[in-house]
């Protein structure tokens, strides 16, 4: 144990090494013309014989001038045009709730009260929309410890899936539980404060556990660690009856710029150089592969297929369905 607490600790110096990180929350002011108050927000696809439904938490604006690095204004302003958009930008924050036999999965918990008034803190009205109370949910599955995927497990310091298990990545918790890796990385301190706000409670009630290699968390459902953003980011995998669907968590902040040069990164990376190379790779690989992908910041509902482009890659939203599946035409 002592060997691999060492490793664990190389890992996460050298995640940090790169010099300087300064990520902070660059939400730009509340005035995007045409934005209208959705409310709960769901939609569901069968993969295989489980219901995974995509929770919508709301969204934030975010100025990608100060947000986006390794791009000039220019280019990020070009590409935004290229796909009717303009800085600042909307950007979702998505949960994913899954039905597997008796146990009720949640992917990420949305932001909670982190962000303020108006913004996110609706996952559990689309969560009861779902049809599910958060007293019924067994595990929670972080894909990495931000605040905008897990800042909905405590509400004023108290649980708020009293009945959940906690998965994550341990390099995650490693990291963000100890306050002195802000001084050591100059990584904002806001995001070590709410993690301990909002994932020691779990913790202290011993309802976390943490992993710290590929790891099968129910049968059919997989975590595997793919560190850069944050150092224990985590996709969760999902197979059934032959279809795959990958919970791939922030390697994607910006799809109309990252998709076409996934070498652009973000200021909330730890290690923006192993960030863009996780990202590089995992898009190469879930091309090849075809499977679905379901992203927390990809618009609503956030799942589909990513696609290779003449230049970079595509995004091919899951086609809309709505009517029940035994259905005559």
């Amino acid at each position: 144990m002592a060997v691999r607490a060492f490793m664990l600790s190389a890992v996460l110096l050298s995640l940090v090494a790169s010099g300087p990180v300064f990520a902070t929350t660059h939400l730009a002011p509340n005035d995007s013309p045409g934005i209208v108050q959705q409310g709960a927000d769901t939609y569901a696809v069968m993969v295989g014989d489980v219901r995974v439904t995509a929770l919508s938490d709301g969204t934030v604006p975010q100025d990608l001038h100060k947000l986006l690095h390794g791009i000039t204004n220019e280019k990020i302003d070009a590409m935004l045009a290229r796909a009717y958009l303009a800085n600042p930008v909307e950007v979702s924050i998505n949960a994913f709730l899954l039905e597997m036999g008796n146990r009720l999965v949640l992917v990420d918990t949305g932001v909670g009260p982190l962000f303020g008034p108006g913004l996110g803190n609706q996952l559990i009205d689309s969560l009861r929309a779902a049809g599910v109370e958060p007293e019924q949910i067994t595990d929670v599955l972080l894909t990495h410890v931000h605040s905008d995927h897990m800042g909905g497990l405590t509400k004023g310091g108290q649980i708020i899936f009293p009945n959940a298990t906690v998965h994550v990545g341990k390099p995650d918790v490693d990291f963000f539980l100890d306050r002195q890796n802000a001084k050591r990385t100059d990584y904002d301190m806001r995001y070590f404060d709410q993690a301990i706000q909002s994932l020691k409670p779990y913790i202290d009630a011993g309802k976390v556990a943490p992993f710290d290699r590929t790891t099968e968390i129910l049968p059919g459902l997989t975590a595997s660690l793919h560190p850069g953003h944050t150092p224990g980011s985590a996709f969760y995998t999902l197979k059934s009856q032959g279809q795959t669907l990958t919970f791939i968590g922030d390697i994607i902040h910006v799809a109309a710029v990252q998709l076409p040069d996934p070498s652009v990164t973000i200021a909330y990376d730890v290690n923006p150089e192993m960030a863009a190379s996780t990202r590089s790779k995992a898009f190469l690989a879930i091309a090849e592969e075809g499977d679905l992908v379901a992203v927390p910041h990809m618009s609503f509902p956030g799942i589909g297929h990513i696609r290779k482009a003449p230049e970079g890659y595509d995004w091919v939203p899951v086609d809309y369905g709505n009517r029940a599946a035994t259905a005559g035409r």
